[in-house]
């Protein structure tokens, strides 16, 4: 038999020393946050963890033990069949739940009687989970940012997105987010992760980035739609050097038409987010912007929005926490599109260079 324990301080860093990473947690503590490239192999599934607690809670523990001991040898058993008979037996995996213990443990005692090298994350996720979060700032500060600032519409994601496919080293917080990051930014059909998924994915991001060379990063808020980005970062943002990028007017609106076009598209969904601004603008401008939308007049009202909400907030906003915003060098693409920002970012590496 072969089982280790590790303690989440030293599993963070050596991930990359496992075969498989096993999470034996259920569905949905799976789907709320996991470490990087774990597989879900539940022990207890919803509905068996669901009953076994109210077996706990309204019996005893005794007879919830005996229940879960039960679906937990038939779940086992399922993974072993599914997952194990294929693997050699130089096959290393890392298993955790919870909190290291009844799940996760059963899991890796059965799999080391059969021969294999077992990891047991001590702690299980729950110290995962403060171990990452403690890590983060470690890994903000160390890092070189250049932070992409420019009013709305002027085209940041589309040169982070041009800056990383030439090669730079870029964090895109919009992406992990799943949010456009503004009060008309969620993407329909798309759910934010949870703030545990957020942490986790904005941690392996920082940790695959090389600290010799320059990473450029979105000027963000400190909420990206429902999720907050870790405060570290934010402080580590609002200290560094800043790129502006500047478009006109015109192409802002051009570009923010073709980003919005589900909003072009749809254009009650539209006139439903934009009620939210009511409360900043009042009832009438809203009604109005409403107005036009259903008019097919959009355009005009894409460039109030800019004129009359955004860019006064966003300026206000830089100019009060990014504290080398006022020095930021001036970058100006040809124009909106895709191939003037590959250009653009062509021009920015080997300025860093």
């Amino acid at each position: 038999m072969s089982l280790n324990t590790l303690a989440a301080s030293e599993v963070i860093g050596r991930l990359h020393e496992f075969d498989t990473l096993i999470d034996a947690r259920s569905e949905d503590e799976y789907a709320l946050d996991h470490l990087p490239n774990a597989v879900n192999w539940p022990t207890l599934n919803n509905d068996e963890r669901h009953a076994i607690g109210t077996l706990y809670a309204q019996v005893n523990a005794f007879e919830a033990k005996k229940r879960g001991a039960a679906m937990a040898a038939r779940n086992i058993a399922d993974h072993i069949e599914r997952e194990v008979i294929d693997k050699p037996k130089s096959w290393q995996p890392l298993a955790y739940c919870w909190r290291g213990g009844q799940r996760s443990g059963a899991l890796s005692l059965i799999l080391s009687q059969i021969g294999f090298r077992v990891t047991l994350l001590e702690g299980g996720y729950k110290a995962f989970r403060a171990a990452v979060v403690q890590d983060i700032p470690r890994l903000a500060n160390a890092l070189q940012w250049r932070v992409i600032v420019g009013t709305t519409g002027s085209g940041k994601t589309r040169l982070l997105q041009a800056l990383a496919k030439l090669g730079a080293q870029v964090v895109d917080l919009e992406a992990l987010a799943r949010h456009r990051s503004s009060v008309l930014g969620a993407l329909p059909g798309l759910a934010q992760p949870s703030q545990k998924r957020f942490d986790t994915l904005v941690w392996q991001a920082l940790r695959q980035l090389d600290t010799a060379r320059p990473v450029f990063i979105e000027s963000e808020s400190k909420k990206v739609g429902n999720v907050a980005v870790p405060a570290a970062l934010i402080e580590a943002m609002h200290q560094s050097p800043c790129l502006n990028l500047v478009l006109s007017d015109a192409e802002r609106v051009a570009l923010l038409m073709e980003d919005y076009d589900f909003f072009v598209r749809d254009t009650e969904s539209f006139c439903e987010r934009l009620q939210v601004l009511a409360e900043f603008k009042g009832k009438a401008v809203v009604a109005l912007w409403q107005a036009q939308v259903r008019a097919g007049e959009i355009a005009p009202v894409v460039q109030a929005l800019l004129t009359q909400h955004y860019d006064p907030t966003y300026l206000q906003s830089m100019r009060r926490n990014f504290s080398q915003f006022e020095n930021a060098k001036t970058i100006v693409p040809q124009d909106h599109s895709t191939a003037a920002m590959e250009r653009l970012a062509q021009k920015i590496i080997a300025a860093s260079t």
